[in-house]
């Protein structure tokens, strides 16, 4: 029977796999602290491995002998080091459309919640000397305006679907789609030269590359007041552009989900912003999703292992010997 190793703690159905998996003979050792020094007394002895967010090494790779399959609780692997896995034919796995609606909804909260002035709402209440604010009409209405999708995937192409409901003109962007054929649907591509001036909102669903997609000179082509929201990752926007672009009123609203720095210190260019709506690289982790994510990353591992998984689902399948 092989040995699994579980880094960090899962949704209760997932330990509740877990047990099901002992009592039928798989070793499980399961981790709870997610952390990579939490993790490392145990991965000398691991054939599969599941992990939540901490970091995965090449230092920590070169201690795991057996291991054959690294499962992704989720679909980014930001702190991986894909090539250490690469180097010695270690297969990386994602969980696939486990997520998507939870982190559309997120956005989709987002682009209200930075229109309305939420925060600025919720004070007006809260402080009665700022009950005034109401009749300085920053609230605005989303319904006809329209959104630039960065990034077209399956969280993208749901926001799409759910921003229809508010008769919103929506517009994506995405070289990768692109070069690989455009998907069927009224959403047509455009360049991000050309959508920036175009959108009254942005929501970015892009990984993250070697340079923020969005960065100061982005943002200056970007239409006055836009609504920004960020559940893709950190770095994707530049932290301290957008918080500059907020200061000055180029930018009406924000959303924001994903930090370069996770958790982000008390000095992030962000946390002073009251038009920006801050939370904790939560989009994808509803109870649903993270249900759905605890069960699909342990089948990914063992999937593996016996050859019964959807080889899309293998982030370096190419390279590898599945």
């Amino acid at each position: 029977m092989p040995r699994l190793l579980v880094a960090g703690k899962l949704h209760p159905a997932g330990e509740a796999r877990i047990a099901e998996l002992r009592a039928q003979g798989v070793e499980v050792d399961y981790v709870e602290e997610i952390t990579e020094e939490a993790y490392l007394p145990y991965i000398a002895t691991a054939d599969a491995m599941v992990l939540r967010t901490q970091p995965l090494t090449a230092d920590s790779i070169a201690k795991a002998p057996r291991l054959k399959v690294v499962s992704r609780h989720g679909v980014g692997y930001d702190a991986v080091d894909l090539k250490a896995l690469n180097d010695r034919g270690i297969a990386l796995t994602i969980v696939g459309d486990v997520n998507s609606t939870s982190v559309a909804e997120q956005a989709m909260m987002f682009l209200l919640a930075a229109s309305k002035r939420v925060l600025r709402a919720d004070r007006a209440v809260r402080d009665p000397a700022k009950w005034g604010w109401r009749n300085r009409l920053e609230q605005q209405e989303i319904s006809g305006k329209t959104l630039l999708i960065v990034g077209y995937g399956r969280s993208g192409r749901k926001l799409a679907k759910m921003v229809a409901g508010f008769d919103m003109q929506v517009r994506a962007h995405d070289p990768y789609l692109e070069r690989m054929g455009w998907p069927d649907g009224p959403v047509r591509p455009v360049s991000l030269h050309e959508g920036l001036p175009w959108a009254d909102c942005i929501s970015v669903h892009i990984p993250k590359s070697d340079r923020p997609i969005l960065g100061v000179e982005e943002l200056k082509r970007c239409k006055p007041g836009v609504i920004i929201a960020n559940t893709a990752r950190g770095g994707v926007i530049d932290e301290t552009a957008l918080a500059d672009a907020l200061a000055s009123g180029q930018v009406g609203g924000a959303g924001v989900d994903v930090f370069e720095t996770e958790p982000p210190g008390a000095d992030m260019p962000l946390a002073g912003c009251d038009t920006a709506l801050l939370t904790p690289h939560v989009a994808g982790l509803t109870a649903e999703a993270s249900e759905r994510m605890a069960l699909a990353s342990l089948e990914n591992a063992l999937g593996f292992l016996d050859g019964t998984i959807e080889r899309s689902l293998i982030v370096n399948a190419e390279v590898i010997d599945v």
